[in-house]
């Protein structure tokens, strides 16, 4: 054992085999000594082996690979747990909004649209294919075989996005239609927003078609010029339909969707056929045209780019009072409205309200006649069924808010008189009742005597003539007698608001009660539809996108009065344009009724005619630079009075009713009672007994009244109604006066005279006992 142990060292040069005893030369305990002296001997005659330095390069790169495929693998895990777990939402309110378009009457003539954007939403069946075709050369080439995404597109992006300071997106038009169409368009442009679009890609390309995604993202794109969707557009850049777009047109909108407000022609026009020739030259490289058609497509004209506002000018108002009407009982929202996509038919009669502006406002035919800064308010309405046919609220919603029929104020004057007659009726007197329309005359309660127009007297009148003549006095009187409270019930009766006339103003049967234009429109058309109050309204009707109905305007009527007692109201009215205050209404060439008003110091002027089909009002006021109500003064051939509203009405019904037939007004019977229910109301049942100042005149021994001779009209038998004829002269005489006190008399007035337009002290006494003045126009 020794001796091996020996001759192992020697072929060890002397060096020690390892496990060995060292000098003494005791046996290994290491049973692999022997191997180990044999690699030993393997090893003579090698060189020794360097340590050689590791490089960190490598090490660094084989550590990125790791790191990578680790996060590769996340990332697809990442993945499919986001598809998995994302479920495709529902369409963003704002992406599938479509404007509602407002029509006049006819239902094809458009007045104006409600949106939050400019879109609508249409059917691609209709649109050439080239138009699709435009879009997808210019956006996604490989819209039709990609699953969604485009992983070179994202490549390039990433990269860029990495090695500059910019930030560029490789997205395909599914994922643009996804946050457009689904996630909004303030969606972020982060890298976790991006994910969410890919996911939201990937799936979409699973669920829905390619045409399918294609048109559902033209309609939402944003294209310039305030225009979402191709509709939009085509109407924006060449005032047509997209169906009828020409290919160079599709070529140049699918040009510039990167940037469309930069791009638009009128911006850009270099850039902007770049980007046409762009998209031309990819569509003819991709088979989609031939090179003789894109040989021959050329950059198109487009339409002038324009900042009109639809709310401009007078349609302004319209547009306000369809939305408030849809909007006032909760019918639609607001949101409803500008998102719906509906198509709401106005009653407006666009003929008619082209007339009614060119004769109502002051900057066309009042162009040089009416004073600076004075107010007009018209409304012409059908009395059966409430529908508005035409108005006049302003010039320019977009200068001034205001509605002038449904917002501003004025006095109507005289026009509340018929209120006060109609509660006399209502009470059983008789339109032959005589009253006292001497002037001026003293009432209780009233600090000065009461004036008619001019002062004028006219003796002992019936309400026929007195109606015609709108003699202050003698309605003074009556409001005495029906009261009031009860003058302003009727009012509100037929549809003048109580919150305007509510009965606690001493002149009310004047008129001091300021009230919109709207209210006297709505009454006067209870009294012309024979006592059935309608309900005044703009809309005709409301349809969804589909042609479905979501509303009807409400028609019916409500019964407000018997239909005799609104004829005999009617009968004693058509005086006024016969031979009363508003005999220039003749020349419209129809029986008509009517009653004009001037307010109190002049500050307003107004007049209502009507036939059985149409009601129209016309006011006048002048307020300050503050709103304040002031006197108008007089301009051209006219008072400042009710006699300029009248001259409107007839120019306005003169052409509005020139293609319809005439038609009667409903037989009137009187079964009143002369003298009223209690016999002595006015001249009494007998020979009335004034106490205003003017002394007793007592009645006959018998009881009966004094001989008194009434207008023609007023005859207390049913009548029919009569075609206009020229003005006759109203025959006025006056009881008997008694032996001590002396009984002024006066012939009729001149058909040019006015109403309750008073004179010194009058009018300030009617303002000092608190008129109730309006602030109209304010």
């Amino acid at each position: 054992m020794a001796s091996q142990t020996r001759s192992v060292s020697s072929r060890t040069n002397g060096t020690p085999a390892r496990g060995s005893t060292g000098s003494h030369g005791g046996a290994s305990p290491n049973p692999g000594s022997h191997r180990n002296s044999n690699e030993s001997h393997r090893a003579q005659g090698r060189k020794p082996r360097k340590n050689k330095p590791r490089h960190p390069v490598r090490r660094v790169l084989k550590w990125l690979l790791i790191i990578a495929g680790a996060l590769l693998l996340a990332g697809i895990a990442v993945f499919a747990y986001l598809y998995i777990t994302t479920d495709i939402p529902q369409a963003d309110k704002v992406a599938i909004s479509s404007k509602t378009t407002v029509y006049y009457a006819d239902g094809t003539t458009e007045l104006g649209s409600f949106a939050q954007q400019n879109r609508e939403i249409i059917s691609c069946d209709a649109l050439p294919k080239y138009v699709g075709q435009a879009i997808v050369s210019s956006e996604n080439r490989s819209f039709y075989t990609d699953k969604g995404i485009d992983f070179k597109g994202i490549g390039r992006a990433f990269l860029s996005n990495i090695t500059t300071s910019s930030r560029q997106g490789g997205s395909t038009i599914t994922q643009q239609y996804v946050k457009q169409y689904y996630m909004g368009e303030t969606v972020t442009s982060s890298y976790a927003a991006k994910l969410r679009q890919a996911i939201l890609a990937v799936k979409i390309t699973q669920t829905q078609s390619k045409d399918e995604v294609l048109c559902n993202y033209m309609n939402t794109i944003y294209l310039g010029r305030g225009a979402y969707g191709i509709q939009a557009a085509a109407e924006a850049y060449f005032n047509k339909d997209a169906k009828d777009l020409t290919l160079s047109e599709a070529a140049m909108l699918a040009g510039i969707i990167p940037s469309p407000s930069n791009w638009d022609p009128a911006e850009n026009p270099k850039q902007a056929q770049t980007r046409f020739e762009r998209v031309i030259a990819i569509m003819k490289e991709d088979g989609h045209i031939s090179s003789q058609d894109a040989a021959a497509a050329q950059f198109p004209q487009t339409a002038q780019t324009t900042q009109q506002n639809t709310y401009g000018g007078p349609k302004g108002y319209l547009l306000e009072m369809v939305r408030a009407e849809l909007t006032k009982n909760k019918t639609f929202t607001k949101e409803e409205l500008d998102t719906g996509g509906y198509k709401i038919v106005t009653t407006i009669d666009k003929p008619k309200q082209d007339l009614m502006f060119q004769v109502a406002s002051p900057s066309q035919d009042g162009n040089g006649i009416v004073p600076q800064g004075l107010q007009t308010g018209a409304m012409s309405v059908n009395p059966k069924d409430g529908s508005i046919i035409s108005l006049y609220a302003g010039d320019d919603y977009l200068a001034k808010q205001l509605n002038n029929t449904t917002q501003a104020t004025y006095e109507p004057g005289s026009t509340m008189k018929p209120f006060a007659l109609l509660a006399a009726v209502q009470e059983g007197m008789s339109l032959n009742t005589s009253f006292n329309g001497n002037s001026p005359r003293s009432f209780p309660g009233i600090a000065s005597p009461v004036q008619n127009f001019g002062n004028q007297s006219f003796g002992y009148v019936n309400m026929y003539s007195a109606t015609a003549n709108s003699v202050n006095t003698v309605y003074m009187d009556l409001q005495q007698d029906v009261g009031v409270k009860k003058v302003a019930q009727t009012a509100n009766a037929a549809g003048i608001s109580s919150s305007l006339v509510k009965g606690d103003n001493p002149f009310t049967v004047l008129g001091n009660d300021a009230v919109h234009v709207q209210d006297i429109a709505q009454a006067y058309a209870t009294i012309a539809n024979q006592g059935n109050k309608p309900t005044l309204h703009i809309v005709s009707k409301v349809t969804d996108a589909n042609g479905k109905s979501m509303y009807q305007a409400p028609t019916a009527t409500q019964r407000a009065f018997t239909a005799n007692n609104a004829a005999l109201v009617t009968k004693a009215m058509t005086g006024t344009v016969q031979y009363g205050t508003a005999t220039e209404a003749l020349a419209v060439g129809k029986t008509m009724a009517g009653k004009s008003g001037t307010a109190n110091d002049a500050t307003a002027g107004s007049f209502v005619g009507f036939t059985p089909n149409t009601v129209s009002v016309f006011a006048i006021w002048y307020p300050d630079q503050k709103g304040n109500p002031q006197p108008i003064p007089p301009f051209g051939i006219y008072s400042g009075g009710s006699d300029y509203p009248v001259h409107m009405f007839t120019k306005y019904m003169e052409q509005a009713l020139a293609d319809t037939p005439n038609q009667a007004f409903p037989v009137a019977t009187d079964t009143g009672k002369i003298g009223g229910p209690n016999g002595t109301w006015g001249t009494g049942g007998g020979i009335s007994q004034y106490k205003y100042g003017y002394g007793t005149t007592p009645k006959s021994d018998s009881g009966q009244t004094q001989p008194s001779t009434s207008p023609s009209t007023g005859s207390n038998q049913g009548t029919q109604s009569q075609t206009p004829a020229s003005p006759q002269p109203t025959q006025t005489q006056t009881p008997e006066p008694s032996q001590s006190v002396p009984v002024p008399t006066a012939t009729p007035s001149s058909p040019a005279a006015d109403d309750n337009k008073q004179g010194g002290a009058s009018d300030n006494s009617q303002r000092d006992a608190g008129s109730g003045q309006g602030k109209a126009g304010q």
